[in-house]
């Protein structure tokens, strides 16, 4: 009988330690969410950010929200996109941000790129989290440390 007891207990106790584990979410997964962006002039939202995990396990982010989304009574396009094929693309459910991987070293979300539909450009791109909700981007061109780029920041939309 008191086997018995001893051995469910364990297994209780196993079951317990198991599910804990699964439910501790990865640090490069912290990531993970809907981000507002603001407009640097007026600071009111322009838009909201869903960042993802893609099945190669890389993070990704689309547009899903505009605050304004339509322009001349249609839906914004990615008029300034370099490929005229695409230009006609919609803006909501635009992918902004391409193949980033996270560097547990450095605290990054790095070796990605971040596409700008104002000016149909895109730019290297590495992101870090500033506490839980503020994602600083930084775009730059060329490498890094050139100085030669932008940085944003994003807040975690509730």
């Amino acid at each position: 009988m008191k086997k018995t007891s001893l051995l469910l207990c364990l297994m209780s106790l196993l079951g317990l330690m198991a599910t804990s584990m699964y439910a501790q979410t990865p640090v490069a997964d912290k990531i993970l969410g809907v981000y507002s962006t603001f407009n640097e002039d007026t600071g009111l939202e322009n838009s909201r950010i869903q960042i993802f995990k893609a099945t190669n396990g890389k993070y990704y982010g689309k547009i899903i929200w505009l605050k304004e989304p339509n322009e001349n009574g249609k839906p914004k396009v990615d008029d300034q996109n370099p490929d005229k094929a695409l230009q006609n693309k919609p803006i909501i459910g635009l992918q902004l941000l391409k193949a980033f991987e996270y560097d547990e070293k450095s605290g990054e979300w790095k070796g990605g790129s971040i596409y700008d539909p104002d000016n149909g450009k895109t730019y290297n791109c590495f992101m870090k989290l500033d506490g839980d909700n503020y994602l600083k981007i930084r775009g730059f061109i060329g490498k890094a440390w050139m100085g030669l780029g932008r940085t944003t920041t994003w807040t975690r939309y509730e």
